[in-house]
This record gives C-alpha cells, structure tokens and sequence, in this order.
C-alpha cells in the first residue's frame, strides 16, 4: 500500500493481510521466530538488510537482519533512518483532520470549494483521503524501468505537475463508487493544506505533529536527495548491474510519499494518533472509518481484520530502495515498525513477512 513507484522489493500491504497464515496457539510474539523470518528476507526474500521495533504488552525489542551496504558488513542500523514512503499519507491525513476539527474543512464538501479548478469539481476532500475520488495514479505513468527511471531521480516535479499528469486521463471511475490507491490523491491533500494554512505543507506537518510529538528523526526533505543520519541503502538492477538508489529527489512523491523516519519515531506517532493524542473525538472516529465501497481503508489509515481475528490498523510505504510497514493493535498493545531495503537480486517476501506479521499479532 505504497507509493512503490518503480520498488523491486515490496513488503506485504496492509490490504493483503487477508491472505495471512493461520494464528499461533502462543499469543505472545517470539523474538527467535521473528528473527528467523527477517534472516529469510535477507537471505532469499529480496531484501539487503531489515530492522524492525516490535511491541508486545510489556515486551519491547529491536531486531535487524542483512547489512547497511552492498559492499561491506555494516549491520543496519537499529535505529537508522529510511524513507517511509506512503505513511507520509497517514500525516498528511491527520493534518486535513485536524484543520476538520478546527472548522476549516468540510470533509463532505468538494474540493472544488478549497482548490478550483484543479480537479473533477464531483470530487469531495473525504473521497481524496479514502482513495475514492476516481483520481488516475500518476505513479502509473514514471518510468517503471530503474535504467529509465534513473535519467529523473535527481529531478525536481512541481505538485500542480503530478496532479496534471493525472488529470489529462479520464476518472478510473465515478467518485464514491470504487475503491482505487491513487497516489494523486494525496497530492491534491498536501495542496489542500497549503491553501487552508497558509504556509508549505511540509511546516504544517512539523509544527502540528513533529514538534509536539518530539520526532526529531522525522523529516519532510523536499528536493533534498540524502537521507540525513545513520541510514542503510537500497539497490536495484541497472541493466543487469547493480546501483544504488539511495539518494533520488522525493518531490516526485511530495505530499504522498516523500517523508524520512525511524521505526521509534514511527512508534511514537501511531501510539499518539490511537490513543487520540493528534486528533478530536470526532475526527478521531473519522480516520479509522470504513464503507462498503472502501472496507479496509480510512482516511488515510489502512483498516484490517487478520484471519486469526485481530484489528490492526496503519499503513504500509514504498519507494525505490525502501519498503516499510507500520502496523497496531488500535489499543496500540501490539505495534510493528519494519524497515526493508531492496536487494539488486529480486526474492519473494511473501512467506517470511508473513510470518512476521503472525507472530507479532496472532
């Protein structure tokens, strides 16, 4: 449930879990099993190296598996620093919120109203963050081949250029009849909070969620094409060779998906947004609520049952080199914040992310 872009490794979406192994009759998670399951993905399932934080009532660990660099033996770092793509979305989500609770935003109203001209005037700001506008996914249209994609990674994409690509295409469908992840959607979310506040998307996320919630390791970088701090590097195949994608220009994901992060940070932010820490009691019932047409999907939060009957809630993340996941129990009892990057040698992380998954929650 990323932006993905052009990843060769992705880590199991939230939407996925409904194919999920069976429960464990142990329902506390087991550090070893976990372990096991990481070394897998770091040995056949695509990824170079992995950390994770896990979050068990009053269990708390790290792990890490693989290493930081092609060509060295460096683990990852425990706490270092990755590209969360798509979980930028749940941020932004909770900022067109809180701009819900202070009256500033009709969430059933179009964004028409906000934004003229920009885009389907049918189009409502809750339709945006539910991905139901019918918005086509610009991401359909960069280059999904990493020797193509690497002629842009350093390029600079304005917001209203992203949206445009989008907008030159038909709807996918009628807003609010479907369910469809558009990565265009949050684009048009970040511009929303630029024409409600006055200022750079990216100042109102800092000052509404990073510094009340001291995420000093969580930054918004726009063209900004290092990752600042202790961090390991994702590779993909350049023509049969390997390259490292670490460094890319984020404004071709902006508002949906070019944030950096820790898996503590990480924590930090969904405890404090499940335990209503970010949001008022009504917006708060707003983010985590279904339909029939989006069934596991808020606003800007993924929704899920597991086969083994666990609620969990959050979001999953990926852009080229990086693949996260950031998932909890809403009584936040059970949290996991997970870190990949991308192997040159492509793998199947199906099984071992799985497991994972299984042993933390079920």
């Amino acid at each position: 449930m990323g932006i993905r872009l052009v990843a060769t490794v992705t880590t199991a979406s939230l939407l996925a879990l409904t194919t999920a192994g069976v429960a464990s009759a142990d329902t506390s998670a087991d550090r070893k099993v976990i372990q096991q399951a990481m070394d897998q993905l770091t040995t056949s399932g695509g990824a170079l190296g992995l950390q994770a934080r896990v979050t068990d009532g009053r269990q708390r660990f790290t792990a890490r598996s693989g290493k930081a660099e092609l060509d060295s033996d460096r683990p990852v770092p425990l706490d270092g620093r990755f590209r969360v793509g798509s979980i930028t979305k749940t941020f932004v989500s909770t900022v067109v919120l809180q701009l819900a609770g202070e009256g500033k935003v009709d969430l059933d109203a179009p964004v028409e109203n906000y934004l003229p001209g920009l885009i389907d005037k049918q189009i409502t700001v809750r339709q945006i963050l539910q991905h139901t506008s019918g918005l086509y996914n610009y991401t359909n249209d960069l280059p999904r081949d990493p020797a193509e994609f690497e002629k842009i990674r350093f390029k600079h994409w304005e917001p209203k250029e992203l949206v445009a690509m989008a907008t030159s295409k038909p709807l996918d469908f009628p807003p609010g009849m479907k369910w469809n992840y558009s990565n265009t959607n949050y684009i048009v979310a970040g511009l929303l909070v630029e024409k409600l506040t006055g200022k750079p998307y990216e100042k109102a996320v800092e000052q509404r969620i990073l510094k009340p919630l001291r995420l000093n390791d969580t930054e918004v970088p726009g063209d900004n094409p290092n990752i600042k701090g202790p961090h390991a590097h994702g590779y993909w195949a350049v023509n049969g060779k390997p390259s490292d994608i670490t460094r890319i220009n984020p404004s071709v994901a902006w508002a949906a998906g070019e944030m950096t992060s820790t898996t503590r940070d990480l924590d930090t932010f969904i405890v404090a947004l499940s335990t209503g820490k970010l949001l008022k009691p009504a917006q708060q019932k707003e983010i985590s609520k279904t339909t029939d047409v989006s069934p596991n999907y808020g606003l800007g939060l993924g929704v899920q049952t597991l086969p083994c009957g666990t609620k969990v809630w959050g979001h999953g993340g990926g852009i080229p080199g990086y693949s996260t996941e950031l998932l909890s129990t809403p009584d936040t009892k059970k949290r996991l914040e997970l870190s990949a990057t991308s192997s040159p040698t492509p793998g199947d992380p199906s099984e071992p992310y799985t497991k994972i998954l299984n042993e933390v929650f079920c």
